[in-house]
This record gives structure tokens, C-alpha cells and sequence, in this order.
């Protein structure tokens, strides 16, 4: 196993295992976590060099915390925990203390490696604000309960500069980024430049990079598997510190764990081609539609960048199954489509790539609903 600086809060794995996912099964109407498995893979996990392992109040049904509390009791100091704040739960400035005391209880630990501020955005941040809860977090942190201050993110990228330059005490930070998602990388860089550690989630598109196609050699020019490729890229990337995975069984396990000890990593001018090669084949796809959202909010409620980018996965990435699934499901919500289209021309107006939006989008539903 690889191990690198997380910003200046540790030294972490390169491969970080996301308790998101832990094998479940259903009993008398409520969910468990499968520990006959759980507990042991995790256990595993850390025999193989893991030392990072990320959870969450929310996740397995509420049940995960527990989980990794009884696995890693055994070597709780030879491993990092890092759970999170669940912000739509926090009303007044206790309701933090409250929160982390309940995953201390959960755990069964008495402190907290990494404590997240989960899932900010614009909204949550201001609300952290408004409460004074990084002070309080600082407070918290003094008493020994949590050691680092973190946070999550799940919005627009240039919001991140917002949150770095005025939370200045947070210490590492946990986001998307992978190969079909790339949108954080110029923050990325910031954070790093800011010594702030970055952990990826989604090294391989929530499983999406897992499926058999010709990607990997296509972009890298030669035979990779596709998940392989995903999560070297993403440690390719000079400024990630971790790579984090959700992993339900020891095979998974086993092929992230021999990625991430690779003595052979991309090199920077490999990492840089590849990228080079996916902005390519997306821009001579037939439809380069980047997601810049400008074509919003379309006056008839029709989701372009969904139902665009849905068509990418399937025209440039390969992974037809899950642009179906996207395109079915957003059907299934009552997603408006080009029916519903009122021909105003606002999308066509907006669009910086001088895209005939109207014209595509009527193509692109016809291909996305063949699949």
C-alpha cells in the first residue's frame, strides 16, 4: 500500500474504503448490516495497509457507524475514522456537540479522526456560518474529541474557494472526481495549494467504471481494465491524497488494494494525456455538451444537461446500461422532454458551444429511449 501526506492532517492510504455500502440484509421489515461479512472484510482491508475508513450517520440505514466501531475496535490506533455532521439535522450551535458525541457513542470510540461537515453547499455553508459551528468545532476539537475539521461537497466547484477561504480552519476535504467527472479539478489544485488534504470520492463513477468497455484503451492506448485505468487516474492526480472506494467483497477489495499498492503509477504526462484524450473524444462526440447548465432553467422544466449528459455515457463513455437507467429514471419522475418544449429558443440563444439544443435533444431522446 501507498501511503501520502493528507494535507497536513496525517499521513493516509492512497486507497481509503467508504463504509457507504457494507453488505445488508432485510429482516422483519428493517435493514442490518451483514457483519458475518462486513466485520471481517473490514478487518481485512486494514491487514492490507487500508488505514482510512469513511462512514456516515445516514449510511447501511443508520447502521454503519456501529459497524465500523465493532470491526476496528481490536486496532482502533493503528487505523483513521472519519464520519460526518448530518447538517440537515443541525437546528442551534449543540446540536454539533450533540451529533459528535452520538457517533463517539456509535463507534465506540473515544475520538474522532476526521469529523466532516456533510454534503456542503452555498445554503448549509451559510447555515454553518449563521450558527458559529466552526467555532464550536475548534472547541470541540480542543477537548480531543475530534482531531481534524473537514468537509464534504456535493455543489457547484467554484463554491469551494468560498468555503476554503472563509472556513480557514478546515483541514481536508472530501469530493467527487473521476474520470467522467471532472469538475472539481481546478479546486482540487486550490485545496491542495492551500495544504488542505483531498480525498476523492467516486474513483470509479460509483461503479459505473466497474462495467467492461473499450474506454481504457481508447484514451490510454493501451489494455487497461476499466476500473483500473479510473483509480490510477485518479491517483495519478498529484494533488489527491486518498482515493476512497466502496467495497462489498473481498475480490474488490483485493483489486483496489493491488491498484493502489502499484509501484507503477501514472505518470504526470500519462495522467495529463488521458485527460487530454477524454475532453477529445467528447468534443468530437457529435454533441459536446459540457454541462455549464447556461440552457437553465429551461422555461418548459426540461433537464438538458441530465438528458445530455445521459447520451454522453452512452455515445463517448460506453456505458450504455447506465445512460438507460438515468434516461428511465428520469422518465419515471415525469422528467419534461421535447413534447413538452415550447419552442422559445432560450436553450439554443444560451448554450456557449453554439449547440442547436432543440434539434439535438429531438435525436438524442429518440437514441436514449432505443437503447
Amino acid at each position: 500500500m501507498q501511503y501520502r501526506n493528507y494535507g497536513a492532517a496525517g499521513k493516509i492510504s492512497t486507497l481509503g474504503f467508504g463504509c457507504m455500502r457494507l453488505p445488508e440484509f432485510k429482516h422483519g421489515g428493517k435493514h442490518y448490516v451483514d457483519e458475518e461479512k462486513a466485520i471481517p472484510l473490514l478487518r481485512r482491508a486494514a491487514e492490507l495497509g487500508v488505514n482510512y475508513f469513511d462512514t456516515g450517520y445516514f449510511y447501511c440505514h443508520k447502521n454503519s457507524e456501529a459497524t465500523v466501531g465493532r470491526a476496528l475496535k481490536p486496532i482502533r490506533d493503528q487505523v483513521l475514522i472519519s464520519t460526518k455532521l448530518p447538517m440537515g439535522e443541525v437546528k442551534v450551535q449543540a446540536d454539533l456537540r450533540k451529533w459528535i458525541e452520538h457517533s463517539l457513542k456509535e463507534l465506540d470510540t473515544t475520538y474522532i479522526d476526521y469529523y466532516h461537515f456533510w454534503a456542503l453547499d452555498r445554503k448549509a455553508f451559510a447555515h454553518i456560518q449563521k450558527l458559529d459551528l466552526l467555532r464550536e468545532a475548534e472547541k470541540v476539537k480542543s477537548e480531543g474529541l475530534i482531531r481534524h475539521i473537514s468537509f464534504s461537497f456535493h455543489d457547484d466547484a467554484k463554491i469551494i474557494k468560498d468555503i476554503i477561504d472563509q472556513g480557514e480552519i478546515f483541514e481536508t476535504m472530501l469530493v467527487q472526481y473521476n474520470l467522467l467527472d471532472r469538475s472539481n479539478e481546478e479546486m482540487i489544485a486550490y485545496a491542495a495549494s492551500k495544504n488542505i488534504g483531498v480525498c476523492a470520492m467516486g474513483p470509479v463513477g460509483g461503479g459505473k467504471l466497474a462495467a467492461p468497455t473499450s474506454l481504457a484503451k481508447r484514451i490510454a492506448g493501451k489494455p487497461h481494465a476499466t476500473y483500473e485505468l479510473a483509480l490510477k487516474y485518479v491517483l495519478a492526480n498529484p494533488h489527491i491524497s486518498c482515493a476512497l472506494a466502496g467495497m462489498e467483497n473481498e475480490d474488490m477489495l483485493l483489486k483496489n488494494v493491488a491498484v493502489a499498492s502499484d509501484s507503477n503509477p501514472l505518470t504526470e504526462q500519462e495522467w495529463q494525456q488521458i485527460g487530454n484524450s477524454l475532453e477529445q473524444l467528447r468534443r468530437f462526440s457529435g454533441l459536446y455538451c459540457t454541462a455549464c447548465a447556461y440552457c437553465q432553467p429551461c422555461p418548459a422544466g426540461i433537464d438538458i444537461p441530465k438528458i445530455f449528459g445521459a447520451y454522453t455515457s452512452h455515445n463517448v463513455y460506453e456505458l450504455s446500461d447506465h445512460a438507460k437507467k438515468v434516461w428511465r429514471e428520469y422518465l419515471d419522475k415525469n422528467g419534461k422532454t421535447m413534447k413538452d418544449c415550447t419552442n422559445c429558443g432560450f436553450c439554443d440563444s444560451k448554450c456557449p458551444q453554439k449547440i442547436a439544443v432543440r434539434e439535438q435533444l429531438k435525436k438524442v431522446e429518440g437514441i436514449l429511449s432505443g437503447i
